[in-house]
């Protein structure tokens, strides 16, 4: 007799191979199988529709599919979603579990997760308000004071998005609405969620409706301040590395064939790639600051690296880029000792042993490339 585990493994199985022929009516007809099979709705959720996605970005990261292929993955995985979303139990009007609104940290396109979550959700009783997608944080306000959730479910899958989640929950605690993280922005631990304050975080789907189902306490501090709960805030560098680093990047970029250069042979196209990592270099840094943890900055690096050698591109740009970087902050003492630190311990690691590079806590932004959302 097969295990319970088996059946979700068998039927991930057979929609993987449909979504990688792009099949989106074969993809359809192996959730309603799981469904028929008697699978019950949130494994079909989580452990076949989900399970499925995240192999798309092991596969991306690995090389394994194209950027094409992974969209149109991705999109098939959401359709049938659908499939899954119309078994779940109508919400008790003033005797369910209570109203959640779940929503992306504002530039957040991942929405992937979210749609999950707000569908397990549903499926035991929730009313849910599902906002998708890069929530700009003044209209999720409005929609706080008009809806009045019970709880706020934020997701972020990018570490760089880390500031504004801050801020998006101390604007929803002074209204009064706690607040639940998610995502691998806020890492595989939850740290990042303790450190901005988050009333409560959840490693995955399942996790997040059982904490919900038990209540969040209302905010204990609704007007807190950033300084709060980052003192280090106060020396100003991530608002001024921050300011400066498009001209920051640029800098670097201009200066790197005087280091590499090979770098001067480079076509429009693969300049364009070298200024978007670099700019991504600059941008975890300041994250990094944000938060005072620098394995934010050096987990980017080594992921970069790993992203670039399974493509056999070498990595040997990181180097000379940090080095120059360094060169501009001499006037900010932890960003400078940041870089300094992640450059003396600059490595090229491949591919890990099973073929697939490593994850940071946070994969970064895959804007060259393309990630699921």
């Amino acid at each position: 007799m097969s295990t319970h585990s088996d059946r979700t493994t068998r039927y991930a199985d057979r929609l993987w191979e449909a979504v990688l022929r792009r099949a989106q009516h074969t993809a359809a007809e192996v959730v309603a199988d799981a469904l028929r099979d008697g699978l019950d709705a949130e494994s079909v959720l989580l452990e076949v529709i989900g399970a499925v996605q995240a192999r798309v970005g092991r596969e991306w990261a690995a090389n394994r599919l194209s950027v094409a292929q992974e969209h149109a993955a991705t999109a098939i995985n959401d359709r049938v979603i659908g499939i899954v979303a119309p078994t779940g139990a109508a919400p008790v009007e003033g005797g369910g579990p209570g109203r959640v609104t779940v929503a992306c940290v504002d530039g957040e396109w991942h929405a992937f997760p979210a749609r999950l979550l707000a569908e397990v959700l549903r499926l035991r009783g929730f009313d849910v308000d599902y906002l998708g997608a890069q929530v700009p944080s003044p209209h999720l306000i409005t929609h706080l004071h008009r809806t009045g959730p019970d709880a706020v479910a934020l997701s972020s899958s990018l570490a760089v998005r880390l500031p504004t989640a801050h801020a998006t929950i101390s604007a929803c605690q002074a209204a009064g609405v706690p607040v639940i993280v998610g995502g691998a922005a806020f890492g595989a631990d939850g740290r990042y969620a303790r450190l901005l304050g988050a009333d409560a975080w959840a490693p995955d789907a399942r996790s997040a409706a059982d904490t919900l189902a038990s209540g969040l306490p209302t905010p204990e501090h609704p007007n807190s301040q950033p300084l709060d709960d980052l003192p280090h805030l106060a020396d100003q560098e991530f608002t001024l590395v921050s300011r400066k680093a498009p001209a920051l990047a640029a800098s670097v970029v201009h200066r790197l064939a005087e280091r590499l250069p090979e770098v001067g042979d480079y076509d429009d196209a693969q300049r364009e790639r070298t200024a978007e990592d670099v700019r991504h270099i600059v941008d975890f840094l300041g994250v990094a600051l944000y938060t005072g943890d620098p394995g934010i900055f050096t987990d980017f690096l080594d992921w970069t690296a790993s992203i670039l050698a399974a493509r056999s591109v070498p990595a040997r740009v990181l180097a000379p880029a940090l080095d120059l970087l360094g060169e501009q902050l001499r006037d900010f003492p932890r960003a400078a000792a940041l870089v300094r630190s992640a450059s003396a311990g600059r490595s090229t690691p491949g591919p890990s042993a099973a073929g697939d590079p490593p994850s940071p806590a946070a994969d970064p932004p895959r804007d060259r490339t393309g990630e699921p959302a």
